[in-house]
């Protein structure tokens, strides 16, 4: 492996969190690369400290120890404003389980806000939303508030939003957790289709082997560790994900 195929490298990164009396460690020296255009999955039990490393390599948190280099460069101040907001905007699209839509905003109007916070011209913004829009396959819902829209069609409106302003990486957080199976796949195919397309290297957070199984490779959490790793070969990979992922929750790790 060049150090070029490197985007994300997480170096031992530990987060504690402290009050009046308690200390709970969130994350336990983790250390991970994430290549250019890799879809990489992370598995664990809730409290393991997924979202927590989530929060951490979208700047919206920062370790208590440890380093997280984009490019093979350490910004320090990268968790701190308005740098974080910079790394952010330039770097990070985020999906979430919740989808965040602004629900008085249009289905081109939701895409189109990280361009416009960005202060991009009219005709730059209308050119790549209209390609985003069909890309997404929501050419017959552009002018619909995200109330009018099935849960399927809102996702692909926050990934369409994720990647507008084609950043290098996406994190998403439980991205087909409100959705049924049959939408579920067709969001990740989505997924992995603007992956090939952009090349873009996704994390995304999730407790469901399916969605596992569309991911290059899977890291597997319990108690803020890196407990395992599995590297996928296309949707065969059903069975060895789901052994891997119940052996985390009997807790069979030391």
């Amino acid at each position: 492996m060049q150090n070029s195929d490197v985007i994300l490298t997480v170096e031992n990164v530990s987060k504690v969190y402290e009050g009046e009396g308690y200390s709970v460690n969130a994350l336990n020296n983790v250390s991970f690369n994430l290549l250019r255009g890799e879809f990489v999955a992370v598995m664990g039990t809730s409290g393991s400290g997924k979202s927590t490393l989530l929060n951490i390599l979208g700047a919206l948190d920062a370790p208590s120890t440890g380093s997280i280099k984009l490019n093979g460069h350490v910004t320090k101040e990268m968790f701190l404003e308005p740098m974080a907001s910079y790394y952010r905007r330039e770097n990070i699209g985020f999906i979430f389980q919740s989808f965040n839509l602004l629900k008085d905003l249009s289905v081109e109007e939701n895409i189109a806000l990280p361009l416009i916070l960005k202060g991009e011209n009219k005709e730059i913004i209308s050119s790549k939303v209209s390609e985003i829009i069909e890309l997404m396959g929501l050419t017959n819902w552009k002018s619909h508030r995200p109330v009018q829209l099935s849960g399927g069609q809102q996702q692909r409106v926050a990934i369409g939003r994720a990647i507008i302003t084609a950043p290098p990486i996406v994190l998403a957080d439980e991205l087909t957790g409100n959705l049924d199976f049959n939408t579920s796949n067709d969001i990740l195919q989505v997924l992995v289709n603007m992956k090939e397309r952009f090349n873009q290297s996704m994390l995304v957070v999730t407790h469901d082997p399916n969605v596992a199984t569309y991911a290059d490779r899977v890291l597997f959490f319990h108690d803020g560790e890196i407990v395992d790793e599995y590297r996928c070969n296309q949707k065969k990979d059903m069975d060895e994900i789901i052994t891997k992922f119940k052996r985390i929750m009997e807790k069979q790790y030391t």
